[in-house]
């Protein structure tokens, strides 16, 4: 049930009767869909959880069928302005938008990037989504990867989106190039987490997030492979970092590329073409979900972008060479 306040949004949920002898904290993603079980704690913690007018304690064991009151906290987005940048744009109806995001282009505007980001040529394109939480994007693509993304354009469907991400039955694949030769696919189950001693960076670190890549082979190149990648997760710099814990970091990433190598004989073509690879080898080529509104299955595949292609076309060549 869902009210009116003027700091924000009033939602009541109650406690399932079998989620009885629980913990509160570990139930309030079941109480608040579509609220991730971490930001329901932060607003725990924040005392806008309230039960029987009282803000009680994660510990609290619950017994089932507890009325609960989350006040939301007012939106901040405000500040966000519309700005009429380009979007290419591979569906939309009136619920959902998926665009295909260019390498560059910064997803949410932040410190260092107040405009010209994919949030603000969304609220000049679709204005009904300055009424939405971060403009109604429910995932994200760091700036130098490229690739597909789903937009909500409703709050229903927002909330159906987030809820198919946790549910893990939204599907995101992914293409990269990552340095090394894997013997096989596989899969990383390794938590994600603040990097200990640089906090700009994430970590495979016991005291993470859980995490799950899978990844199979694409192509073999020399010195190189071709992987395509499955989220199961979807922590921040996710491949990027489980693909460095492997020992395979991507060609060409700033972060957790560690330090640049040239395979032994490379051509002057293929050295120009790795050296002039200047971001993460990581392209988001496969979305699928179930439309939020009418439960269609949909499916939307991306090209991959003219650097990646010449990439991957100056590996082969030079693979072919020295077969």
């Amino acid at each position: 049930m869902v009210g009116a306040s003027e700091s924000g949004e009033v939602v009541i949920g109650a406690v399932p009767d079998k989620a009885a002898g629980e913990r509160l904290d570990k139930v309030l993603a079941k109480v608040f869909p579509p609220h991730s079980r971490s930001q329901l704690q932060v607003w725990l913690k924040e005392g806008r959880i309230t039960l029987a007018n009282e803000i009680p304690s994660g510990r609290l064991s619950v017994a089932g069928g507890e009325v609960l009151r989350l006040q939301m906290p007012p939106l901040t987005q405000i500040e966000w302005v519309a700005e009429p940048l380009p979007l290419s744009v591979v569906h939309q109806d009136e619920h959902i938008v998926v665009i295909d995001k260019p390498c560059g282009l910064v997803v949410h505007p932040g410190a260092g990037n107040p405009a010209g980001t994919l949030a603000n040529a969304i609220l000049h394109q679709y204005p009904a989504t300055g009424a939405l939480p971060r403009a109604g994007i429910v995932h994200r693509l760091d700036k130098d990867t490229s690739g597909l993304l789903v937009v909500a354009l409703t709050e229903l469907a927002r909330r159906e989106l987030i809820r198919g991400l946790e549910a893990r039955v939204i599907s995101r694949e992914y293409l990269a190039v990552v340095n090394g030769r894997p013997i096989s696919g596989g899969t990383v189950d390794a938590s994600i987490g603040r990097h200990p001693r640089n906090r700009l960076k994430m970590a495979v670190t016991s005291k993470g997030r859980p995490a799950v890549t899978h990844y199979r082979l694409g192509q073999r190149f020399r010195s190189h492979t071709l992987l395509k990648l499955q989220l199961q997760t979807g922590r921040t710099h996710q491949i990027r970092v489980h693909m460095a814990h492997l020992g395979f970091p991507l060609v060409g990433d700033p972060v957790y590329g560690g330090r640049f190598q040239l395979p032994p004989r490379s051509s002057p073509q293929l050295i120009a073409a790795l050296q002039g690879f200047q971001r993460q080898a990581l392209h988001a080529s496969v979305l699928a979900l179930a439309h939020p509104a009418t439960g269609e299955s949909l499916r939307w595949e991306s090209v991959v972008p003219s650097d990646f292609a010449a990439l991957t076309d100056a590996l082969s060549i030079d693979a072919a060479i020295e077969a």
